[in-house]
C-alpha cells in the first residue's frame, strides 16, 4: 500500500468563511489563508521543480496574486484551495512550459516515523517502487494522483484546479490509477528477476 502527503486543510465551510472575511479586509483571514495554504501550495510547487528556492517564490507569487486579485472581480467566490492550485498549476507552466516534475518524490510518500527500523526499510521499498512507477506516469496523471490522494482534493477541486470538468478528472484518475498500477506490477515483476 502507499501514500501521499497529506496536509490538513481547513473544512469547505470554514474556508468559505475565511475566503469571504479576506473579500472584505481582514487581514487576520488573510493571514490565516497563508498560514494554512502555503505549505500544501509549496509542496505541490516543489513536486513540479527541483529548486527549493524556485519553489518558494513560485509559491509565494501565487500569493503576491491572490492578494492582488481579492479587490478584482477574478477573486476566488468559492472553492479557495482550488483557486490558489490553479494558479499556482498556471504560474508553473507559465515558468516552465509543461515541464515534468523534477523534484525527488520523498515528500509525496514518506516513510512512518513511528515504524521499527526493519518495517522502516520495507516501507522504504515499497515507498522507492512507488516513487519509480510515479515518475513513468504522464504529468497529467501524476497530477490528479497527488491532488486527489496527496492533497485529498475532491473531484471537483481537482478539475477546478486542473481546469477541466469532472467527468474528465474522474477518466483521468482511472487511467492513472490503472497505469500505476500496471507500472506497480511491471516494477514489482522486474525487481524479481
Amino acid at each position: 500500500m502507499w501514500l501521499l502527503l497529506l496536509l490538513t486543510l481547513p473544512e469547505l465551510p470554514e474556508e468559505d468563511h475565511l475566503l469571504t472575511r479576506a473579500r472584505k479586509g481582514d487581514r487576520r483571514a488573510v493571514a490565516t489563508i497563508y498560514e494554512t495554504y502555503f505549505e500544501p501550495i509549496y509542496q505541490f510547487v516543489r513536486w513540479r521543480v527541483d529548486d527549493p528556492q524556485e519553489a518558494e517564490d513560485v509559491t509565494s507569487e501565487v500569493f503576491v496574486k491572490f492578494l492582488g486579485a481579492l479587490q478584482s472581480p477574478n477573486a476566488p467566490r468559492q472553492s479557495l484551495r482550488g483557486w490558489l492550485f490553479r494558479v499556482a498549476r498556471n504560474v508553473l507552466y507559465d515558468r516552465h512550459r509543461y515541464a515534468p516534475p523534477t523534484a525527488p518524490l520523498d515528500d509525496l510518500i514518506p516513510a512512518p516515523a513511528d515504524a521499527q527500523a526493519e518495517a522502516q526499510a520495507l516501507a522504504a521499498l515499497d515507498a522507492e517502487h512507488v516513487r519509480r512507477a510515479l515518475r513513468t506516469l504522464p504529468t497529467d496523471q501524476q497530477e490528479v494522483l497527488v491532488l486527489r490522494f496527496g492533497q485529498m482534493f475532491s473531484l471537483q477541486e481537482t478539475a477546478e484546479s486542473m481546469g477541466r470538468s469532472v467527468s474528465a478528472i474522474k477518466s483521468l484518475q482511472f487511467r492513472a490509477v490503472n497505469a500505476l498500477r500496471r507500472a506497480l506490477g511491471t516494477s514489482v515483476s522486474d525487481e524479481a528477476r
